[in-house]
């Protein structure tokens, strides 16, 4: 856990709208460096969208972004990319014809190595000179988890890492997660597996028909079942 945390990432009142409908309502989250905040809420509630706005793969209506101390609301993706802002999106697309080291290598900054990634993933070791279209899920999103990492990102966006994968690949997924925050990456997680997600976050969001209603301690939140069943259901607030 992180004790003394230092803000890298604010949203501060944010609206996202799609097809000129409202779908982010005055969003306003932080990103502690080296801590894993997570982003609850049942499907439709406008996580995915929040996301896409923050990384500028949609524009937002209004509101602030702030990286680093830099507002980049009004940035494009690549600048916020290069500006130390990674997303993970759902699709987890990988160049299927490639092997595993070439997909590192595509993503990998000239005098950079591929090491520390197959060191957190010691299977895509294994996996180096297999095409990437052969790996499995888990495999997969290892992959796309280490090209982003190789760009050195300040904050990593994931959007739903454990989407079609067995719950033991989605554990071992999440203390890599974990072990990434420990080493100062800040990290904003979307996760279906709220327990699981909890388990590894210093401070949890949960949405509801594109409204935060609650923001507080992640263990607080996993130690009150009841609360959190109310919270995805928009029945209370926080």
């Amino acid at each position: 856990m992180v004790l003394f945390p230092v803000n890298v990432l604010s949203i501060e009142d944010v609206y996202v709208h799609r097809s000129g409908l409202p779908i982010v309502r005055g969003a306003t989250v932080t990103v502690a460096r080296g801590a894993v905040t997570v982003l609850l809420g049942a499907n439709g509630a406008g996580k995915t969208t929040l996301l896409e706005g923050i990384s500028g793969a949609i524009p937002i209506a209004s509101g602030r972004i702030t990286l680093g101390g830099t507002r980049v609301e009004r940035l494009r993706a690549w600048r916020r990319a290069r500006a130390g802002l990674a997303h993970i999106e759902q699709d987890r697309t990988v160049f299927r014809d490639l092997s595993t080291e070439d997909n590192l290598r595509a993503a990998c900054p000239p005098g950079r190595a591929i090491d520390p990634v197959l060191d957190l993933f010691p299977e895509l070791r294994k996996q180096i000179s297999a095409p990437a279209g052969l790996l499995s899920g888990g495999e997969q999103q290892m992959l796309v988890v280490g090209r982003a990492l190789l760009g050195r990102p300040k904050v990593l966006l994931i959007d739903e890492m454990s989407l079609g994968l067995a719950p033991i690949v989605v554990e071992r997924l999440a203390r890599a997660v974990r072990r990434l925050a420990d080493h100062g990456v800040g990290v904003l997680l979307v996760e279906q597996f709220a327990n699981l997600a909890l388990s590894i976050a210093d401070r949890a969001y949960v949405m509801a028909r594109g409204e935060l209603v609650y923001a507080g301690d992640g263990s607080a939140l996993r130690a009150d079942g009841r609360l959190l069943h109310a919270l995805y259901l928009g029945e209370t607030r926080h």
